[in-house]
């Protein structure tokens, strides 16, 4: 006679709904920012002036350099202001000792075997990285939205040219992030996990 013992099951991950938030208020903004954003490069591309290479429309967002700009600078507004509260609500809920960098993480690097720690000390490293790339995004697009207000902003890349190069490479390091910021969530708890973050927490 076999005695069984039932299997234990792993609670399923939930999410508070500011994090939910958080999350698609990035997601709409980003999406917007790309696609407005390629629409204005099309106007002057960085690189080959107006002869350079030009993305397909089906791409872009606003038809014309006037309509990318005003879709581009209406969502940077909205990404920056979910990116504020979220910050005065992670540093209110002291979450940020659970979210960045720590010494902690550089001796897991070194000395750990456990395959769960390492996800999230190389998730605290990504967390942390990330922070003075959307700084600099920011701070180099406030720069060319407003060169009159702040023309200390374009005289800090030297030129208009660079001030421009500089913001568009911060582009492909944020969707960089965000790979590999999914890519870690899927080894941490799965399919669950991601989707916990933007829909309903499974029962």
């Amino acid at each position: 006679m076999t005695s069984t013992v039932p299997s234990q099951t792993r609670k399923p991950p939930t999410q508070a709904i500011g994090a939910k938030i958080f999350h698609w208020c990035n997601i709409i903004s980003l999406f917007i920012m790309l696609t407005s954003g390629l629409q204005i490069y099309n106007a002057n591309p960085v690189f080959g002036g107006r002869a350079g290479l030009h993305i397909p429309p089906i791409f872009t967002l606003g038809g014309w350099l006037a309509g990318g700009r005003h879709w581009h600078f209406a969502a940077m507004w909205l990404f920056s202001l979910n990116l504020l509260w979220y910050g005065i609500y992670v540093l209110i809920t002291r979450r940020w000792r659970h979210r960045f960098l720590g010494a902690n993480d550089f001796k897991a690097l070194q000395k750990t075997q456990n395959s769960q720690r390492l996800i999230y000390a190389w998730h605290r490293i990504a967390y942390t990285a990330i922070i003075p790339i959307l700084l600099l995004a920011l701070f180099t697009g406030i720069g060319m939205y407003k060169p009159a207000q702040f023309p200390w902003i374009v005289d800090m890349f030297g030129s208009w040219q660079a001030l421009r190069i500089v913001h568009f490479a911060s582009v492909p390091m944020v969707i960089l992030f965000a790979v590999i910021h999914y890519q870690l969530g899927q080894k941490a708890g799965g399919s669950q996990l991601t989707e916990s973050m933007f829909y309903k927490n499974p029962v």
